[in-house]
């Protein structure tokens, strides 16, 4: 239990920087949107957990990290709403798309190279 909690004060540790990084990249005109789920997950894999399911939660929390943080700084112009935002997902460039998968991915295999490595 307590190692499952250091993994998610990492993990929300990483997202808070993830977040702030795409702030700083966007004000800098890079769209970095794959930097809050990568950043999750690294500050997830910091703790010593070798719980795939973590892993899992890491990667799920890496995504809605990505989408929220689209949302945040990108609304729709029509409905700035995060109810509309979540129902129109699909209408987000592909791009944007690949880059918050990117980051899921990321936030899953960060924690979850431990398991592999042994480390």
């Amino acid at each position: 239990m307590q190692s499952a909690l250091l993994v998610l004060i990492g993990a929300a540790a990483g997202g808070a920087a993830g977040f702030a990084l795409f702030s700083y990249a966007l004000q800098a005109g890079f769209y970095a949107i794959v930097l809050p789920g990568a950043l999750l997950g690294i500050g997830a894999g910091l703790a010593r957990n070798r719980s795939a399911l973590m892993a899992v939660v890491c990667g799920v929390l890496a995504i809605a990290l990505g989408l929220f943080t689209e949302w945040w700084f990108h609304p729709f112009v029509r409905d700035g709403g995060i109810g509309f935002f979540v129902a129109h997902i699909h209408d987000l460039p592909p791009i944007t798309l690949i880059l918050i998968g990117l980051g899921g991915v990321l936030g899953f295999w960060m924690p979850f190279r431990r398991l592999s490595t042994g480390g």
